[in-house]
């Protein structure tokens, strides 16, 4: 039988770090994957628009396919449809203040058949969509409006993006321990999208993950104790 200090200790680490738990897409409420629910559900497993992650915690490696989607990820069944040019808010869990780091978002373009049967390996396919990182040399982080209630963070999809099925991947890069091992923790997790309204373009300059980041990156070893301004990893902003 569990002693109630055990229990205590389970519960600060379901607690701890922190995932997307919903998001508010073309007016709609979609509930994420649920690492400590949807796996002990069986037959009445819902679908979701958010490919599975294994819990709250990180990823530890930047060249490992973990820093994709997240660990063991799986496609999901469903995608939600949001319009090219609209917003996307994105509800974390409380995040905590302890792990201070940007806040990036990218997307990819899936099959003209949908995401729903389709992970990008090693291809690079990814493009940057919005990132946020440190204001200056001060405290003050992109994931610093996560950790007061409520830890909303909203992207836009690109207006003239070619209508079709995107799959988003969002991340939290902490660096409260980068400067040593085994250095900034990934907090990376993915969703579906399929984009109605947009236009013609289709982005270059993709990037791979893993192969984004390097580990010795100056955004990733970077000792955020110190004041100085942050390099945000990854490649620049797509801009239509």
């Amino acid at each position: 039988m569990k002693t109630v200090a055990t229990l205590l200790a389970s519960v600060g680490l379901v607690a701890a770090h922190g995932y997307v738990d919903s998001a508010t897409i073309g007016g709609e409420v979609y509930q994420f994957y649920q690492p400590y629910m949807d796996p002990y559900m069986g037959d009445n497993k819902p679908d979701r628009i958010s490919r599975s992650i294994p819990g709250n915690g990180p990823v530890e490696d930047a060249t490992s396919i973990d820093v994709q989607c997240n660990a063991g990820s799986e496609p999901a069944k469903l995608h939600a449809p949001a319009a090219a040019g609209s917003d996307v808010t994105l509800n974390w869990t409380l995040w905590p203040d302890s792990h201070v780091g940007p806040v990036i978002t990218y997307m990819a373009r899936c099959p003209d058949s949908g995401c729903q049967d389709w992970s990008p390996g090693t291809e690079a396919v990814w493009f940057k969509v919005k990132e946020g990182g440190r204001e200056g040399t001060s405290n003050t982080w992109a994931a610093t409006p996560l950790m007061v209630a409520p830890a909303a963070y909203t992207y836009t999809v690109p207006s003239c993006l070619q209508d079709g099925y995107y799959l988003v991947r969002h991340e939290i890069i902490a660096l409260h321990a980068a400067w040593e091992y085994p250095g900034a923790q990934f907090y990376p997790g993915c969703h579906q999208l399929e984009v109605t309204g947009g236009g013609s373009t289709v982005p270059s300059s993709l990037v791979a993950f893993p192969g984004a980041y390097e580990g010795s990156d100056a955004g990733i070893t970077f000792d955020a104790y110190k004041a100085q301004e942050y390099p945000i990893p990854g490649p620049a902003v797509f801009s239509c």
